[in-house]
């Protein structure tokens, strides 16, 4: 079960602002990826340092991996339709450049059409052009290929159609499986912050998770995943804004329980979305080793119960019985010896109230009676000394 992690941008604690320095720092924190940022359009100035940063992701297996434009409009009209391709296409040279494997592109809003099957339609026509495009710049002039030593033996990226996070943005999980379903070269972009956001708080346990991944699986029958991950704050079924996973309710703790447990046929590629970007990706990549740890304990419990078990001469069903009910008489004694005395009844309180005043009462008297001797004591010790004093004188 591969699981690669990395951010969605250059890591925040990084010095440089470049992408190479920033696939440095990545390196040093032991992930293994990351996803470069266009967000509205691909600078040429950036040129030379995505090409460094594919000149390394090359020599060092480091998956590179983009973003297109975040504001698309494939649904829209033609002037609308045909902005949002021209910075498709900026993104797809930057992802030749950096030696990119997905690409990930929206949508945009539902248009006229509205939802349906027309609109998936729509959608799908639009990203046959765009792999056929991707297709087109990985297989062009051989003369590029000591500049991009990668295009002559390696594969165009794959096209990622991502989820949306919004009711009025197309791509619900459902209309992107249709679509890539229906279009070779794509695969689905699993936001899995959007999918929770969308479905009125969906993703909250590991069973949810399976369900989520088997679905994809039955539906397009790939194994290999290409997600997100942040926390999120929504509302209505509309997600508002990425926050960071332990202030969200979103929580990572299921998926890796579920990716450890049950997701060895998977191989996985999670990116951070959170506004945390590498501190969150290594809070995910704890949070998996501590899953699997929890695994190798259990399977350790579990060998032992079975050996322990031949010896007996038992089942291990019977020895984990008899486990279970020597952990509860272990409970039950260790609750006894934490409880407090019980509390005495009110009368009881009062009787004891009385007889303490009586015994306060008698010692008194004692103490009385001992002071009135001491002094009568004393006072005829003075008087034999009077009489003592005669006799001399």
């Amino acid at each position: 079960m591969p699981v690669k992690l990395g951010p969605a941008g250059v890591p925040l604690s990084c010095k440089g602002r470049t992408i190479v320095e920033g696939m440095d720092d990545i390196i040093s924190l032991g992930l293994e990826t990351m996803e470069v940022q266009t967000v509205r359009l691909v600078a040429p100035q950036h040129f030379e340092q995505y090409w460094q940063a594919g000149v390394l992701a090359n020599k060092t297996g480091f998956e590179m991996n983009i973003h297109g434009p975040y504001y698309s409009e494939l649904l829209g009209d033609r002037l609308q339709r045909n902005r949002s391709l021209a910075k498709v296409e900026a993104a797809l040279q930057a992802a030749k450049t950096i030696n990119a494997r997905h690409v990930t592109l929206h949508a945009g809003h539902y248009g006229e059409t509205g939802r349906g099957d027309e609109a998936n339609g729509q959608v799908a026509t639009v990203f046959k052009g765009i792999v056929q495009r991707v297709s087109d710049i990985w297989n062009d002039d051989e003369e590029e290929y000591p500049v991009f030593p990668w295009l002559k033996d390696g594969t165009p990226p794959k096209i990622g159609v991502e989820t949306s996070g919004r009711q009025e943005l197309w791509g619900s999980l459902e209309e992107v499986l249709d679509v890539v379903n229906h279009v070779e070269g794509t695969i689905p972009v699993l936001n899995l912050a959007h999918i929770h956001a969308r479905g009125h708080g969906r993703l909250r346990t590991s069973e949810d998770y399976g369900e989520l991944f088997d679905q994809v699986r039955e539906t397009i029958g790939t194994k290999q995943f290409y997600c997100h991950f942040s926390g999120v704050e929504h509302s209505m079924g509309n997600a508002m804004h990425y926050t960071q996973i332990k202030k969200s309710d979103l929580n990572f703790e299921p998926l890796a329980e579920f990716l450890i447990e049950d997701g060895g046929w998977l191989d996985v590629t999670l990116i951070s979305d959170s506004p945390l970007l590498e501190h969150d990706a290594m809070y995910m990549m704890q949070n998996i080793e501590r899953a699997r740890h929890r695994q190798l304990e259990r399977k350790a419990r579990e060998d032992r119960r079975k050996a322990l078990a031949a010896q007996a001469n038992i089942t291990p069903e019977e020895m984990e019985a008899r486990e279970a009910e020597i952990a509860a008489a272990r409970a039950k004694d260790a609750l006894a010896r934490a409880q407090p005395a019980p509390e005495k009844k009110p009368e009881e309180k009062v009787e004891k109230k009385a007889e303490e005043k009586a015994e306060e009462k008698k010692e008194a008297k004692a103490k009385a009676k001992k002071k009135s001797t001491s002094k009568k004591e004393k006072d005829d010790d003075f008087f034999e000394t009077e009489e003592d004093d005669d006799d001399l004188f």
